[in-house]
């Protein structure tokens, strides 16, 4: 028996393009995610994976004349709206294609920065909802601790596109041992000991922070995700180490008994739930995750709470990206189904809305995440209510919440390097509206084409074996 094996491995259907192979988007409207203001007219030249050029289209001929040149390759074929080829030679593959986008609205692609995808583990369903979101123009999640056992593997073949599905990039939960009795941990770690396996480990104060760090970034996590039950020291500690060895930190907005304000100040890159930020303005001391003081709610949906607006501040001055999943209490997966669980619901939805918009008013830097999703008969994911929530009860502009998921999600799993934006030199992420978003956010229901990392995902992919979703 070797160790070695000259056997092609599973079939990469999805798998981005070689270096080599050139594709020129054209006729767009792009919203590139920089701050510039949208440009008609625009060209998007990819090779392989990556974006080569951003141009006019006039300014096309010379990209491909200075690309192409001792290249050998044929100058261009044609393609539809759609994506397809029209009328691309098969055996001509040094051929520069040209899909003609004229008339449609392009965006860097969408992030979902909070999703779980196996808790429990259920890798048809994680499939289905991956396969939805690449159809819909997420090139990115972020997964925020689940069994990373079935994540990993998930987010390998996503990768090298042995299935359909965005980018994944997850994090290692990090909680004090009284967290563990949770029924998720127990979900997310079977056959194991919840608070022992390195994707979720109980911390204390007597904890060798370095192996535990080490331990979590075995995993190949983006981040550690501090969750519940750690005090302020150690929300500080955690989080320095995981800086040292070169790992992010995202954290709850309240750790319990770690206050937001503590969090913030611990150093954290990224903080989730909105809702959880009103914790800062708590009328008794926070303990536990599960015994959650009440809060000022009165004076928190005012918008304009000074010990919101003095978090706010910090989180700011710090980079500190909020996570807001504003909308995730108005969904019809949490809104509840008795008269307590829906009031609950309606207070909850009340402080996202008003501490979403002062956050935003105050320089925040928000990303879209969900944390639930539609279910499995619909069309389209969770972020597009999201969005849609950011825009029409928040108040954010079209502009701003388009950023936040596209830029700010990128930023929020330290990607923002490699994707987020539309720039030569990017990955290849974009994706392709029959209508403009920012006209009418609900126009990101006519998505008809994405892009990850050069690989095309039509629409009409996702909708041919759903009939349904046609009449």
């Amino acid at each position: 028996m070797t160790l070695t094996s000259e056997n092609a491995g599973a079939a990469a259907p999805f798998a981005p393009p070689e270096a080599g192979t050139v594709v020129v988007y054209r006729g767009l409207t792009l919203f590139d995610g920089t701050g510039s203001a949208p440009r008609p007219g625009m060209s998007i030249v990819v090779d392989g994976s990556v974006i080569h050029a951003v141009v006019p289209d006039a300014d096309v001929p010379g990209v491909l004349a200075a690309l192409t040149a001792g290249a050998g390759r044929p100058a261009d074929t044609e393609a539809d709206g759609a994506g397809r080829p029209a009328d691309t030679e098969a055996d001509d593959a040094a051929a520069v294609e040209v899909v003609d986008l004229a008339g449609h609205f392009v965006t860097p692609g969408l992030v979902d920065a909070h999703q779980h995808l196996a808790t429990p583990p259920d890798r048809p369903i994680a499939e289905a909802v991956l396969r939805r979101l690449v159809h819909s123009g997420v090139t990115a999640v972020r997964d925020m601790a689940d069994d990373l056992r079935q994540v990993g593997d998930l987010a390998r073949a996503a990768r090298v596109g042995e299935i359909p599905a965005p980018d994944i990039h997850y994090a290692a939960l990090m909680a004090g041992p009284g967290f563990f009795d949770d029924p998720r941990t127990h979900q997310v770690t079977q056959g194991a000991v919840p608070g022992e396996v390195p994707w979720m480990q109980a911390v204390t104060d007597t904890t060798d922070l370095p192996l535990a760090v080490a331990l979590a970034r075995g995993t190949h996590a983006t981040a550690i995700k501090v969750y519940a039950d750690l005090d302020a020291d150690l929300v500080a500690a955690i989080t320095a180490e995981a800086h040292r060895q070169g790992i992010l930190v995202w954290a709850h907005a309240a750790v319990f008994p770690a206050t937001p304000g503590e969090v913030v100040a611990a150093g954290v890159d990224a903080v989730s739930h909105v809702t959880l930020l009103a914790h800062e303005a708590a009328t008794g001391p926070l303990t536990t995750y599960k015994d959650k003081p009440p809060v000022d709610h009165a004076s928190l949906v005012t918008g304009r709470d000074e010990r919101l607006e003095a978090l706010f501040a910090r989180m700011r001055e710090q980079d500190v990206v909020l996570d807001a999943t504003a909308g995730m209490w108005a969904s019809a997966e949490l809104a509840g189904d008795t008269p307590e669980t829906s009031e609950r619901a309606a207070r909850n939805t009340d402080l996202a809305i008003a501490l979403t918009a002062q956050a935003h008013r105050a320089g925040v830097q928000l990303a879209t995440g969900t944390d639930y999703e539609t279910a499995p008969g619909e069309p389209f994911p969770a972020l597009y209510e999201e969005l849609a929530f950011l825009v029409r009860h928040c108040g954010l502009p079209a502009a701003d919440v388009l950023r936040s998921a596209t830029l700010v999600g990128a930023r929020s799993a330290g990607k923002d390097h490699l994707t987020g934006t539309l720039e030569p030199g990017k990955q290849a992420d974009f994706a392709v509206f029959a209508q403009d978003p920012l006209a009418d956010i609900d126009h990101l229901r006519t998505i008809t084409l994405t892009v990850k990392r050069g690989h095309r995902f039509p629409r009409t992919a996702y909708t041919a074996d759903r009939p349904q979703e046609n009449r």
